[in-house]
This record gives structure tokens, C-alpha cells and sequence, in this order.
């Protein structure tokens, strides 16, 4: 239940070929407070239900609880969230023994592209693609939380 993960900014579209797969992303937040967020999400053809609590000081792990739940129940629980939305697409990358996550966002966050990347513990190292820009693992403007509030547009 510990999600350890570092973001870093795009600066190339070369991703796109790397890609294995790619998802659409709606969500909205029913509690967006740093303390403990509360998300609903549609992932392509499947709807989530998360938690997560505050992160730690470097801000790359947290208590983080997901459940799935269909996606007529997402749709549903979508317009109880609070002013403010996501919509994305996300990008698969695999590159030695992790994989890169890559978020085009749109709406009102249209112009920003971020890269997450799992891992294990907090220390792991990992290879960094060509790609792959300014790390943000710890600017809480780029948590989408904070983006659905106070969109990329608006900086």
C-alpha cells in the first residue's frame, strides 16, 4: 500500500514510439487536501476508486489504497467530485526493469506532458531516457490533485 514513485517533466515527444500502450484518463477528485486525497478515475474500460495520504518529505512515497470499481460506478460518482477535473492520456513505456508512465494532459492542463516512474524503494536506481527532463518528484503543483485546482494554463 506504499507508493513510491518520481516525476520528472517531458522535454521530446519521442516517447510516443516507445509506447506499448496508451489510456484515456478522466478523473476528479471527492477530496483533493494534500492530507488525503480522495480519487475517482476512468482508465480506458475500467473505473478506480483511490486513496492516498500525505506524502513524505522528499515527496516520492505515500499510503496509497486503490479499489476497483466499474465503470458505470465511476460515471456515477464523477460528478460528486469537487470543481475541477483531469483528462489525459497515458502512455506505457518499458525501459529495463521499470516502466515509464507518460501523461499528456488536455483541457486545462493542455501544454504539459510529465513522466512518473515507479519503484520499489526509494533508492533504486533506474535508467533515464533522452527524454526525460527536470525531475518535479517534489513541486506539489504537479500532482494532479493540485492541477485539477489550479490548472497548468493558469501558471
Amino acid at each position: 500500500m506504499q507508493e513510491i514513485e518520481r516525476k520528472f517533466l517531458v522535454v521530446s515527444d519521442d516517447f510516443i514510439r516507445e509506447a506499448h500502450k496508451q489510456n484515456r484518463i478522466v478523473q476528479g477528485y471527492l477530496n483533493s487536501d494534500p492530507e488525503r486525497t480522495v480519487r475517482i478515475r476512468i482508465k480506458g474500460n475500467q473505473g478506480f476508486l483511490t486513496i492516498k495520504g500525505k506524502s513524505n518529505h522528499s515527496g516520492t512515497s505515500r499510503l496509497e489504497w486503490e479499489k476497483e470499481i466499474t465503470v458505470a460506478e465511476a460515471e456515477i460518482l464523477l460528478p460528486l467530485c469537487e470543481k475541477g477535473s483531469i483528462d489525459k492520456i497515458r502512455y506505457e513505456i518499458p525501459l529495463g526493469e521499470h516502466t515509464y508512465e507518460v501523461d499528456v494532459f488536455f483541457g486545462d492542463n493542455e501544454g504539459l506532458v510529465m513522466a512518473e516512474i515507479e519503484l520499489s524503494e526509494e533508492n533504486e536506481s533506474f535508467e533515464k531516457p533522452y527524454w526525460l527532463g527536470q525531475e518535479v518528484t517534489n513541486d506539489e503543483r504537479y500532482y494532479n490533485a493540485y492541477l485539477s485546482k489550479h490548472p497548468y494554463k493558469n501558471w
